[in-house]
This record gives C-alpha cells, sequence and structure tokens, in this order.
C-alpha cells in the first residue's frame, strides 16, 4: 500500500467479481452491487478478466468471498452481532447485507476509504445505517484502539474476514491482528487467505505466482508473506484460537462449484488458502 493512495490491487478483485456475475451464471458469489459499484470505463478489464484465461482467478476471488460469508452465517446463527470487514477495499457486503440484526465496521486505509466512498456517491448507493467506516492508518494507531473508537464492542463476540490482505503484510503484522482478534469473547471468529510459499511450489504454479507477483509489485503493493498450511495452524494456536479449519482448491470445489453445466471449478494451479479460525 502506497501511503495517501487507495489500493489499485483492490480495483482488480472487484473487476474480477463484476466479471464473475457475468461470465458465470448461476454466480457462486451473487453481488449485483460491484458493477454499480466499479462504474464506468472498466469495461476493457472488465473484458480480459471475463477471458478464459482468467477464469480461476474471478473464480476464486467469487469462492473466497462466498466461504467468508458463510462463516459469518454460522457466527450470526450463534448469536454474533458485530462483522468487521478487514481491508475492506470495495467489498459490497454492507450492501446486500442479508442479517439486519448485525453492526458491519469496513476496516480501511483512509484513502482507500475515501475513494471508496466517492464511487459509492457517484453510483448512487446509499451506505446503510449499520454500517461503520473506519479510516485506520496502521503506522499511527493499532487495530485494537482502532475498533474500540469507532465503536466494536470488545465484550462480546464478533467475527472478522480479512481477505486479499495477508500476503502484503509484514509477519509481525499478521501477527498483531490475529492476536487481536483471538483476545475476543468465546464465539468470534476470523477468515482470512493466504499464499504458499514460492519455493514450494511447483513449475506451473510457480510461473503463474511470479506473474501475479510482478503484477502487484509493479502497483506498489508486493507480496511479502508466505505461510504453508501447518505454518497457519501454529500462528492461529499461538494467537489463541481453539477451533481451525482451512481450505484447498478441492475443499472448495465442493462446496462451490459441483454439478456446474459450464464445468466452473478451482484448479489445482491454485497458490494460495483459506483458513478460519474461533475463539
Amino acid at each position: 500500500m502506497q501511503s495517501g493512495k487507495p489500493s489499485r490491487t483492490a480495483l482488480r478483485v472487484a473487476i474480477r467479481r463484476a466479471a464473475h456475475q457475468i461470465a458465470d451464471p448461476p454466480a457462486v458469489l451473487d453481488d449485483p452491487i460491484t458493477l454499480r459499484l466499479i462504474g464506468p470505463g472498466h469495461e476493457n478489464d472488465i473484458e480480459r478478466a471475463i477471458h478464459p484465461v482468467g477464469r480461476d482467478f474471478r473464480a476464486f476471488m467469487a469462492a473466497r468471498s462466498r466461504y467468508a460469508e458463510d462463516h459469518l452465517a454460522q457466527a450470526v446463527a450463534g448469536g454474533v452481532r458485530q462483522y468487521v470487514i478487514l481491508g475492506a477495499g470495495l467489498d459490497t457486503f454492507a450492501y446486500r447485507n442479508p442479517f439486519p440484526q448485525i453492526r458491519i465496521f469496513e476496516v480501511d486505509f483512509p484513502a482507500t476509504q475515501e475513494w471508496k466512498r466517492s464511487l459509492l456517491a457517484d453510483a448512487g448507493i446509499v451506505a446503510p445505517e449499520n454500517l461503520t467506516f473506519v479510516g485506520l492508518d496502521f503506522e499511527h494507531k493499532t487495530l485494537a484502539d482502532g475498533l474500540r473508537e469507532s465503536g466494536v464492542d470488545t465484550a462480546i463476540p464478533a467475527f472478522f474476514s480479512w481477505l486479499g490482505v495477508a500476503p502484503y503484510l509484514t509477519l509481525e503484522a499478521f501477527r498483531a491482528t490475529v492476536a487481536t482478534v483471538a483476545q475476543l469473547p468465546a464465539g468470534s471468529g476470523l477468515t482470512f487467505d493466504y499464499a504458499f510459499p514460492p519455493e514450494t511450489l511447483g513449475p506451473k504454479r510457480r510461473e503463474i505466482f511470479n506473474r501475479l507477483a510482478g503484477r502487484v509489485a509493479a502497483a506498489g503493493e508486493p507480496f511479502q508473506l508466505f505461510f504453508t498450511p501447518e505454518e497457519v495452524e501454529a500462528e492461529l494456536r499461538r494467537a489463541g484460537f481453539h477451533r481451525i479449519e482451512q481450505a484447498d482448491h478441492e475443499k472448495l470445489n465442493g462446496l462451490y462449484f459441483q454439478n456446474r453445466a459450464d464445468e466452473l471449478k478451482l484448479s489445482p494451479v491454485g497458490i494460495g488458502m483459506l483458513a478460519t479460525a474461533w475463539t
């Protein structure tokens, strides 16, 4: 993230979610808001994302959001009434939320959040009353302080999503975030995605990783942090989480891509996984 500038990768993620709505009916993630939010002027980008070469990426972007939102549904069924979206980018959950009883907090760098709010205004998308924007510069304030000041009740459980963020962090920043969530009351949870260490990837997966890493580095947001599944398990246990589950491409295919007429699914060349941890 470049200081004072909105995230360029957030736009790329939203474009892939938008392309999924057009190219892959029925959508794994039903998100009619994204196309409105990104607005006109991205037709060429969407067309590239619709191309068969981009199929795996747009499927993963849809699946990871769906996975996080399905776990939120579990948390809400268990009584959780606070949802915190860390690194919210152009996430659209708050504007299509089926759970009116929850409070939603979108946490992001101020520049990215200001950009998003201008896109919302341009698209005529009204922020719901149960949404709080939390502009947080982690160089000057901790997540714990930012949450308390924004009205998150740390005396009751909360569920967090943290998508497309961990690979860009330092290990210290990752540990500080998971420790903050792990200190919340029982019933709290966190879903996030992470990238495999490049040296553990086979030739084809390494080639795909190198191309992606080059693009995000050129955008000023280079990858920094990688984990094996065993390392993620150890980090989460060390932080204090008690129940942990992880999902690779096979599990996600079983959950979201069964019996599709278009045979859309995640390929084995995926370079990352999803994890959910509960206090």
